[in-house]
Parts: C-alpha cells; structure tokens; sequence
C-alpha cells in the first residue's frame, strides 16, 4: 500500500512538474522540487527527503531550494528541538497567479468587448444582408464566461488571504 502511494505520489510529481515548468518557467529540477512540495502538503517537505525522493545530487536540490525562495514560492519552517527545514508551499505564490489568471482574463474580456463592438458597427452601416453580418453569440458567451470565472477566482482569492483553508 504505501509503495503504491509512493509511485502514485512520484507520478504527479512528474505530471505536475512538467506543467509548473512550463506555466512557471522552472528548470526541471526546480518544477520537480516544488510539485514534491505541495504534494506533500503542510507538514513540510525536508531537504534530506527530496534529495533521496528526487534522486537528486545535494547541490542540485540546494541550488534550486534557494532559486524557490528568492521567487518566493516556497518558505520553511522549523520544529522545536529538530534543526530541519520543513518546506512548504508560500500560500502568496498562489495569489500571485490568481492575480495573474485575472489579469490575463480582464485583458482577453477587453479584447473580445472591442471585437464585439467593431463588429456591431460594421453590422449596422455596411452589411444589408442578414446572412453576411457578423454572429457576437461567440463573444456575448465568451465574456459571460470571463465574468463568471472572474468572480469565482475572486472568491477563491479572498478565501486564500482569510486563510480559510491551509494548502
């Protein structure tokens, strides 16, 4: 059972590894260490843990630690009478990049309301055909969604801040 926990945990590991390396722009290493970091939750991630789970050289594992927390996506703590760093997720990370995610909605929301309006323009002075004039039913479903996937993210957001849930 626990072996197959392991694999199971190294499989997301890898899986969500490739996408932070992508979404986050991280080395390999970097995206593997921090998928190990949240899969392992709150009670922290050990430096002597990742080096032996992630088949790692000390340095290596060292290296992209310190790279993490400069980017202030990991943080660590200590445990009275223990003198391990337990790593974890820096619940600030994920606030960043749901402030990214809206940014990055409210910027496609503006384009497809420009669109729309253009394309209203053109339907009102230069198409007399009602086959030929533009279809906004994409657009006007579009911004809805932007909108409601916003407020949604938004919520999520404020929860994270009022730490009504630990990560």
């Amino acid at each position: 059972m626990k072996k197959n926990t392991c694999q199971k945990k190294m499989n997301l590991v890898e899986k969500l590894g490739v996408h932070l390396e992508a979404r986050e722009q991280l080395a390999p290493v970097a995206a593997r260490i921090l998928s190990y970091i949240i899969l392992t939750g709150k009670r922290g991630a050990t430096f002597e843990d990742m080096v032996s789970v992630l088949c790692a050289s000390k340095s290596t594992i060292s290296t992209h630690l310190n790279h993490l927390q400069d980017l202030n996506k990991i943080e660590y703590f200590t445990k009275t009478g223990d003198r391990k760093k337990y790593f974890i997720i820096d619940k600030n990370t994920i606030i960043q990049h749901v402030d990214r995610m809206i940014s990055h909605w409210d910027q496609e929301r503006e384009i497809h309301l420009e669109i729309k309006a253009y394309k209203e323009s053109e339907n009102e002075k230069n198409i007399k055909n009602e086959d030929d004039k533009f279809d906004l039913t994409f657009h006007n479903d579009y911004v809805k969604f932007v909108d409601e996937a916003t407020v949604s993210v938004k919520e999520l957001r404020e929860k994270l801040i009022d730490k009504k849930f630990h990560i």
